[in-house]
């Protein structure tokens, strides 16, 4: 899976959600990753667990920080990204795509529309340098 931020939404946290159907898959975005530097584990939710809009869902550890990841959809974990276990580093090489972290049903689907579109996300970057 590769995905093209032009397709995704973003939140101001620096997450991405890509919606297929009901469910969400997300990730962090490229920007996020290279302020983190080197990911070096990620805390990821349980599978069937419930989070709120904005709610800290799990976190990345880098050799410079821990951060939390936040979800930016109210909805239920489905699936986690298991190969993020083993192998960190994914989300530095392939953050849109092998580096997702959850796949979520999200139970308010309309919350997408208060995320930011790829050119809005980047508006939003250049507003935070």
């Amino acid at each position: 899976m590769s995905l093209k931020p032009e397709e995704l939404k973003f939140s101001k946290e620096h997450e991405w959600v890509k919606i297929e159907g009901s469910e969400a898959i997300i990730g962090v975005t490229d920007y996020a990753a290279e302020q983190l530097g080197d990911v070096v584990h990620v805390e990821l939710p349980e599978v069937e667990s419930e989070f709120a809009l904005g709610e800290a869902f799990g976190s990345l550890e880098s050799v410079k920080s821990v951060s939390d990841a936040y979800l930016p959809l109210t909805g239920k974990i489905v699936e986690v990204n298991e190969l993020l276990a083993e192998n960190p580093g994914i989300i530095n090489e392939d953050p849109y795509g092998e580096g997702w972290i959850a796949k979520v049903s999200a139970t308010e689907i309309d919350e997408i529309d208060s995320l930011m579109d790829y050119n809005g996300y980047q508006s939003f970057l250049s507003e935070e340098a």
